[in-house]
């Protein structure tokens, strides 16, 4: 348990000297994770094909848990009563949640932003609901996670500058808005997000709009959503000096491994995707030494792990013939596994990032990495 007053503390232990990332500790009222972190993403109460115990096993600290889907099915009543998404779902430590914001502007029908919020039709049956700062909280508390975010207006890329900036300040007005009726700050903790797309210095005018608030900690949204990497990090840059140190930083809707890599040397110390899960239910393995799309027939007679350098549960008991065999014909066993293995994989490499932080050779670690893994441009 948290023993300070605040929903959420982070402490700063290492600064790499080679690199200048960072190594902290979050500690939550479900407990404490480090950084730099991946999240696994689980949409409706569950990481997609994979058990809490398996979770656990692979060394999973913390999940996100997501607001629009969650509010559609099962709704806030049946979350009321279960105690909230922890006890719903048996997971005992921490839980971050969206605000909903991204599934509203590119799920759901016919939505319609005005300053009061968002006017949208369920991805379900086409019922109407109206979400806004004020509901996006009310659900979050509802569900209970450890962390929350702000509703936030998502601009797609690309996008004109006079709508970016419009956005970013309605992003802006509307976390004043949550701040306003976000109740128990001793339980649970808010994040602001700085928008700005890919406009370098409407994303500084946002970073020290969203940071002029005292926060527990800040995300950066808005961003690997079709950009070419080097904006995406060029924009990571560019607001990384107006961002707190004593705060953890969170770069929404990220996770392949190269940029996994890259985003923690620019300072992120959070990040979450459904990318390993998708890629896993699709077919496609991460190993070091790049992506493995493991229904390629190459792959029906190899008796190989999916990565000879992986020392993961699936790794070590099943071959690529096996798990090729379980794709090709459509197996249940064959999604979870290779999502077992994803996920893994990735939290192993947060592990070896924070390793090499503390160590002080993170821009070694970071060519080591790149000087084996092949990257594949379809993020």
């Amino acid at each position: 348990m948290n023993n300070h007053d605040e929903a959420l503390t982070f402490e700063l232990k290492h600064i790499c000297r080679q690199s200048g990332a960072r190594y902290g500790v979050v500690t939550t009222p479900h407990g404490s994770f480090e950084t730099p972190v991946f999240m696994p993403v689980g949409t409706r109460a569950t990481v997609k094909t994979m058990s809490n115990e398996e979770l656990i096993s692979i060394g999973t600290k913390i999940i996100l848990g997501n607001t629009y889907h969650l509010y559609m099915r099962p709704g806030t009543e049946i979350m009321d009563l279960a105690g909230g998404l922890h006890a719903f779902m048996n997971w005992d430590r921490p839980i971050l949640t969206d605000s909903g914001g991204f599934q509203v502007f590119s799920l759901a029908k016919l939505n319609d932003i005005k300053e009061e919020g968002v006017a949208f039709q369920s991805h379900i049956d086409g019922s109407r609901h109206f979400l806004t700062p004020e509901k996006s909280i009310a659900i979050q508390e509802s569900l209970g996670s450890d962390i929350m975010m702000q509703l936030d207006e998502c601009t797609p890329w690309p996008a004109e500058e006079s709508y970016v900036k419009q956005s970013l300040e309605r992003t802006t007005r509307w976390l004043e808005r949550c701040i306003d009726v976000w109740k128990d700050r001793k339980k649970q903790a808010l994040f602001g997000i700085v928008q700005g797309g890919t406009f370098e210095h409407l994303r500084i005018q946002s970073v020290k709009e969203i940071t002029s608030f005292e926060l527990p900690g800040y995300a950066i949204g808005g961003l690997s959503v079709g950009e070419p990497a080097d904006l995406m990090y060029a924009m990571i840059e560019s607001i990384m000096p107006f961002m707190p140190a004593d705060k953890p930083r969170y770069l929404m809707g990220v996770g392949s491994p190269d940029y996994l890599v890259e985003c923690s040397v620019r300072g992120v110390d959070m990040f979450d995707c459904v990318f390993p899960t998708r890629m896993g239910r699709n077919g496609t393995a991460l190993t070091s030494q790049g992506r493995v799309v493991i229904r390629n027939a190459i792959h029906a007679r190899s008796f190989l792990p999916l990565d000879p350098q992986c020392d993961c549960y699936v790794c070590t008991h099943y071959t690529r013939a096996y798990l090729h065999h379980l794709i090709r014909c459509g197996e249940i066993l064959g999604l979870r596994l290779m999502s077992w293995h994803n996920l893994y994989f990735l939290i192993d490499l947060m592990r070896k990032i924070r390793d090499a932080i503390c160590r002080d050779r993170l821009l070694s670690f970071r060519e080591e990495f790149f000087n084996a893994y092949k990257i594949v441009n379809d993020k």
